[in-house]
Protein backbone atom coordinates (compact mmCIF):
# COMPACT_ATOMS: atom_id res chain seq x y z
CA UNK A 1 0.00 0.00 0.00
CA UNK A 2 1.49 3.41 -0.96
CA UNK A 3 2.36 5.80 1.85
CA UNK A 4 0.42 9.04 2.04
CA UNK A 5 2.61 12.14 1.89
CA UNK A 6 2.78 14.59 4.80
CA UNK A 7 1.49 17.31 2.46
CA UNK A 8 -1.59 15.19 1.76
CA UNK A 9 -2.14 14.56 5.48
CA UNK A 10 -1.75 18.28 6.24
CA UNK A 11 -4.19 19.19 3.45
CA UNK A 12 -6.73 16.67 4.75
CA UNK A 13 -6.37 18.03 8.29
CA UNK A 14 -6.91 21.58 6.97
CA UNK A 15 -10.00 20.39 5.05
CA UNK A 16 -11.41 18.89 8.26
CA UNK A 17 -10.70 22.01 10.31
CA UNK A 18 -12.18 24.37 7.70
CA UNK A 19 -15.30 22.26 7.20
CA UNK A 20 -15.86 21.65 10.89
CA UNK A 21 -15.42 25.38 11.66
CA UNK A 22 -18.59 26.18 9.71
CA UNK A 23 -20.41 23.23 11.31
CA UNK A 24 -19.52 24.22 14.89
CA UNK A 25 -20.32 27.87 14.13
CA UNK A 26 -23.72 27.00 12.71
CA UNK A 27 -24.86 24.27 15.13
CA UNK A 28 -22.74 24.78 18.26
CA UNK A 29 -20.72 22.04 19.89
CA UNK A 30 -23.65 19.81 20.84
CA UNK A 31 -25.43 20.29 17.52
CA UNK A 32 -22.34 19.46 15.45
CA UNK A 33 -23.18 15.79 15.14
CA UNK A 34 -20.87 13.34 13.39
CA UNK A 35 -23.28 13.27 10.44
CA UNK A 36 -23.19 17.08 10.19
CA UNK A 37 -19.38 17.04 10.47
CA UNK A 38 -19.27 14.50 7.63
CA UNK A 39 -21.47 16.75 5.47
CA UNK A 40 -19.49 19.90 6.31
CA UNK A 41 -16.09 18.32 5.63
CA UNK A 42 -17.28 16.06 2.79
CA UNK A 43 -15.37 13.22 4.46
CA UNK A 44 -16.35 10.04 6.26
CA UNK A 45 -16.26 9.72 10.04
CA UNK A 46 -13.32 7.35 9.62
CA UNK A 47 -11.35 10.00 7.73
CA UNK A 48 -12.25 12.70 10.28
CA UNK A 49 -11.41 10.62 13.32
CA UNK A 50 -8.24 9.28 11.78
CA UNK A 51 -6.88 12.82 12.31
CA UNK A 52 -8.68 13.64 15.57
CA UNK A 53 -9.31 11.30 18.52
CA UNK A 54 -12.87 12.53 19.08
CA UNK A 55 -15.19 15.50 18.59
CA UNK A 56 -13.72 17.27 21.64
CA UNK A 57 -10.19 16.95 20.23
CA UNK A 58 -11.40 18.25 16.87
CA UNK A 59 -13.09 21.26 18.46
CA UNK A 60 -10.06 22.00 20.63
CA UNK A 61 -7.75 21.79 17.58
CA UNK A 62 -10.08 24.14 15.71
CA UNK A 63 -10.19 26.61 18.59
CA UNK A 64 -6.40 26.40 18.90
CA UNK A 65 -6.03 27.03 15.16
CA UNK A 66 -8.23 30.12 15.48
CA UNK A 67 -6.29 31.29 18.56
CA UNK A 68 -3.08 31.03 16.54
CA UNK A 69 -4.63 33.13 13.78
CA UNK A 70 -5.75 35.67 16.39
CA UNK A 71 -2.27 35.74 17.92
CA UNK A 72 -0.81 36.43 14.48
CA UNK A 73 -3.14 39.43 14.06
CA UNK A 74 -2.22 40.62 17.57
CA UNK A 75 1.50 40.34 16.84
CA UNK A 76 1.18 42.45 13.69
CA UNK A 77 -1.64 44.87 14.53
CA UNK A 78 -2.67 44.51 18.18
CA UNK A 79 -5.61 43.05 20.09
CA UNK A 80 -7.88 45.98 19.23
CA UNK A 81 -7.53 44.96 15.56
CA UNK A 82 -8.79 41.48 16.45
CA UNK A 83 -11.81 43.18 18.04
CA UNK A 84 -12.32 45.29 14.91
CA UNK A 85 -12.18 42.10 12.81
CA UNK A 86 -14.81 40.53 15.10
CA UNK A 87 -17.05 43.56 14.59
CA UNK A 88 -16.56 43.34 10.84
CA UNK A 89 -17.45 39.62 10.94
CA UNK A 90 -20.58 40.31 13.00
CA UNK A 91 -21.59 42.92 10.43
CA UNK A 92 -21.14 40.46 7.55
CA UNK A 93 -17.58 41.28 6.46
CA UNK A 94 -15.29 38.28 5.98
CA UNK A 95 -12.28 39.86 7.80
CA UNK A 96 -11.89 36.83 10.04
CA UNK A 97 -15.11 35.23 8.89
CA UNK A 98 -18.44 34.73 10.59
CA UNK A 99 -17.49 31.08 11.14
CA UNK A 100 -14.48 32.19 13.17
CA UNK A 101 -16.73 34.38 15.30
CA UNK A 102 -19.14 31.49 15.83
CA UNK A 103 -16.33 29.21 16.95
CA UNK A 104 -14.98 31.85 19.36
CA UNK A 105 -18.44 32.36 20.85
CA UNK A 106 -18.75 28.58 21.31
CA UNK A 107 -15.35 28.55 23.07
CA UNK A 108 -16.61 31.27 25.44
CA UNK A 109 -19.78 29.30 26.17
CA UNK A 110 -17.87 26.10 26.88
CA UNK A 111 -15.44 27.95 29.14
CA UNK A 112 -18.41 28.93 31.31
CA UNK A 113 -20.07 25.52 31.36
CA UNK A 114 -17.36 22.85 31.03
CA UNK A 115 -14.67 22.61 33.73
CA UNK A 116 -12.62 20.00 31.86
CA UNK A 117 -12.64 22.10 28.68
CA UNK A 118 -11.66 25.16 30.73
CA UNK A 119 -8.63 23.32 32.09
CA UNK A 120 -7.56 22.10 28.64
CA UNK A 121 -8.13 25.53 27.09
CA UNK A 122 -6.13 27.37 29.78
CA UNK A 123 -2.98 25.75 28.44
CA UNK A 124 -3.70 27.12 24.97
CA UNK A 125 -5.08 30.57 25.77
CA UNK A 126 -1.71 31.77 27.04
CA UNK A 127 -0.66 32.16 23.39
CA UNK A 128 -2.99 35.14 22.90
CA UNK A 129 -1.97 36.70 26.21
CA UNK A 130 1.72 36.34 25.33
CA UNK A 131 1.16 37.89 21.89
CA UNK A 132 -0.76 40.79 23.44
CA UNK A 133 1.93 41.36 26.06
CA UNK A 134 4.69 41.26 23.40
CA UNK A 135 2.82 43.70 21.14
CA UNK A 136 2.30 46.10 24.06
CA UNK A 137 5.99 45.85 24.98
CA UNK A 138 6.91 46.63 21.38
CA UNK A 139 4.58 49.66 21.45
CA UNK A 140 6.08 50.78 24.76
CA UNK A 141 9.62 50.46 23.42
CA UNK A 142 8.57 52.55 20.41
CA UNK A 143 7.24 55.25 22.75
CA UNK A 144 3.62 54.78 21.67
CA UNK A 145 2.23 53.20 24.84
CA UNK A 146 1.32 54.99 28.03
CA UNK A 147 3.98 54.39 30.64
CA UNK A 148 2.00 55.01 33.81
CA UNK A 149 0.29 51.60 33.73
CA UNK A 150 2.02 48.22 33.90
CA UNK A 151 1.90 46.09 30.72
CA UNK A 152 0.27 43.20 32.60
CA UNK A 153 -2.55 45.54 33.66
CA UNK A 154 -3.00 46.80 30.09
CA UNK A 155 -3.00 43.22 28.82
CA UNK A 156 -5.72 42.24 31.31
CA UNK A 157 -7.69 45.39 30.41
CA UNK A 158 -7.65 44.59 26.68
CA UNK A 159 -8.56 40.94 27.31
CA UNK A 160 -11.53 42.03 29.44
CA UNK A 161 -12.69 44.36 26.67
CA UNK A 162 -12.42 41.45 24.20
CA UNK A 163 -14.50 39.19 26.47
CA UNK A 164 -17.07 41.98 26.89
CA UNK A 165 -17.28 42.39 23.13
CA UNK A 166 -17.74 38.66 22.70
CA UNK A 167 -20.56 38.67 25.27
CA UNK A 168 -22.18 41.61 23.49
CA UNK A 169 -22.03 39.79 20.15
CA UNK A 170 -23.19 36.50 21.70
CA UNK A 171 -26.33 38.22 22.97
CA UNK A 172 -27.04 39.43 19.44
CA UNK A 173 -26.88 43.08 20.43
CA UNK A 174 -26.25 45.68 17.70
CA UNK A 175 -22.59 46.05 16.84
CA UNK A 176 -22.51 48.70 14.13
CA UNK A 177 -22.07 51.51 16.69
CA UNK A 178 -19.09 49.92 18.49
CA UNK A 179 -16.25 51.09 16.24
CA UNK A 180 -15.97 54.43 18.11
CA UNK A 181 -15.87 52.43 21.37
CA UNK A 182 -12.85 50.54 20.07
CA UNK A 183 -11.29 53.87 19.03
CA UNK A 184 -11.67 54.94 22.67
CA UNK A 185 -10.12 51.69 23.93
CA UNK A 186 -7.18 52.13 21.57
CA UNK A 187 -6.74 55.74 22.61
CA UNK A 188 -6.83 54.79 26.30
CA UNK A 189 -3.64 52.72 26.03
CA UNK A 190 -1.70 55.21 23.90
CA UNK A 191 0.90 57.54 25.25
CA UNK A 192 -0.24 61.15 25.10
CA UNK A 193 2.53 63.51 24.18
CA UNK A 194 2.47 67.14 25.16
CA UNK A 195 3.85 69.55 22.61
Amino acid sequence: MPRVSQDHLDARRRQILDGSRSCFARFGYEGATVRRLEEATQLSRGAIFHHFKDKESLFLALAEDDATRMADVVAEQGLVQVMRNLLDASNGSPALGADWLGTRLEVSRRLRTDQEFRERWAQRSEQLTAATRARLQWQKDAGNLRDDVDIDVLTAYLELVLEGLLSHLAMGLPAQHLSPVLDLVEESVRRHRTH
